[in-house]
């Protein structure tokens, strides 16, 4: 049986209590005595937490590795904190099938810093047409279903994949864009548009597909879960099916809460992301949303492009950011530092919420779960620095920010994928410390 490792003088993420925890062979163990220790992680009066968890990711592979790869995509999963991501299946081919599904778990099993759970397409191609093989793509091991990036326009459609989806046991990502309504926009329709001379895309193309799917929930009895909403109508749609008890789940970004429309000034394309960034209205909504408990969980809708794809003139430019590296500062620097948040609550947005909305296996810290850990320094301050990222992707808005709260070290199925320089792990041999590493 191999050696325990130790994480000792760390604090509890719920209680705030001194603990000290062992784990082997991937998992937490009964006994985190020293005696039987391999090593030693000085958490130093960290947070220790669950591993934090990502449901919505673009790693690009396979087919567009030159944006971003499983390896590179996960190491920086592993940097921010996470210990698990759900992969969007927008990939070149797109994850339509079982084998596709196969290949990316078995990549990322070989190359990966975290678990990958691959989401599986709606559509075949992501067309919008014919459904795809709801119960092999389960079996493959996709967790959700979804054609991210390509709202379902017909409702027809949607109704036949929830009702099949239902049957399946997957919930549907749904992105929430009226395609008559978006068709065309860059950026938020508003004075800033106006301004810039870009074509906009109103709040409705998002709510009125948001309120559609609510009464499509309603009517098949399926689990629909909102993606990346970005806007207070759309916000009203999701308190409207958990008053009616309906299987609908919704989820909200850092730059939704962080930014405005306004970022775009300049015709910054790294501030272009699709749901666009809203008024200053949106984003209080969006704050109020995540403090009163109708937004389920946190996502960072990761979506990395190379920078000569950015550099091309707004209109052409895609859409999407990178988050991997910057949701948790982001979250505890604007949700808890000023109060919209206590600390516990933004961790379980980021930890226990997505794990219980996707149905993975929890992990309470206690003997016997994952040893899928986080540590944290709510208070180190940092700078983002883009150069610096583990992703390929360097289009963030967020460069030269000034944030508080790291992951210091991470930990997932007992394997340490991320260390902090300044957290010392020492190697034991015969009860003595041998090295530093």
């Amino acid at each position: 049986m191999r050696p325990i490792t130790l994480v000792r003088n760390a604090r509890h993420w719920a209680t705030g209590a001194r603990v000290d925890l062992g784990f082997r062979e991937g998992r937490i163990a009964d006994d985190p005595g020293t005696r039987e220790a391999g090593a030693v992680i000085d958490a130093d009066g960290l947070l220790l937490a669950p591993g934090l968890v990502d449901l919505h990711v673009h790693l690009r592979e396979p087919g567009q590795a030159v944006k971003e790869t499983i390896a590179t995509g996960t190491r920086a999963a592993a940097a921010g904190g996470f210990t698990a991501v759900c992969c969007m299946p927008n990939t070149t081919p797109v994850l339509d099938e079982a084998v596709q599904v196969e290949w990316v778990r078995a990549r990322a099993s070989a190359v990966g810093f975290c678990r990958v759970h691959p989401i599986g397409a709606v559509t075949v191609g992501q067309t919008g047409e014919q459904l795809a093989p709801f119960v092999s793509l389960k079996g493959a091991g996709a967790v959700a279903l979804s054609d991210d990036g390509h709202p379902i326009a017909r409702a027809s459609i949607m109704r036949r994949a929830l009702e099949y989806a239902r049957h399946a046991g997957l919930p549907i990502v749904a992105h929430e864009e009226e395609p008559t309504l978006a068709e065309g926009g860059q950026m938020n329709e508003g004075f800033t548009a106006t301004r810039l001379g870009l074509r906009g895309m109103p709040d409705a193309a998002e709510s009125v597909m948001a309120r559609r799917d609510v009464e499509l929930a309603a009517l098949t009895g399926g689990r629909v879960h909102l993606a990346h909403l970005s806007c207070a109508e759309s916000l009203d749609a999701l308190r409207d099916a958990k008053r009616r008890g309906l299987r609908v789940t919704g989820e909200t970004c850092p730059h939704y809460w962080t930014l405005t429309d306004e970022a775009v000034a300049g015709y910054d394309t790294r501030a272009k992301v699709n749901p666009p960034l809203r008024s200053a209205r949106d984003r209080d909504a969006v704050i109020a949303a995540i403090a009163d408990g109708t937004i389920d969980c946190l996502a960072t809708d990761h979506a990395p492009h190379t920078a000569d794809e950015k550099r091309r003139p707004f209109e052409e430019a895609p859409n999407g950011l990178v988050g991997l590296e910057t949701a948790l500062a982001l979250t505890l620097t604007f949700l808890v530092r000023p109060g919209h948040l206590s600390l516990r609550r933004a961790l379980e947005l980021w930890t226990d919420e997505p794990r219980r909305v996707f149905g993975l296996p929890p992990v309470r810290l206690e003997p016997g779960d994952p040893a899928d850990l986080t540590l944290i320094d709510p208070e180190a301050e940092w700078t983002v620095e883009p150069e610096r990222f583990h992703s390929k992707g360097r289009n963030t808005p967020f460069a030269g920010w000034t944030l508080r709260g790291r992951a210091m070290a991470t930990i997932c199925a007992g394997r340490l994928t991320h260390v902090d320089p300044a957290v010392r792990v020492s190697r034991l041999r015969g009860g003595t410390v041998a090295a530093g590493a």
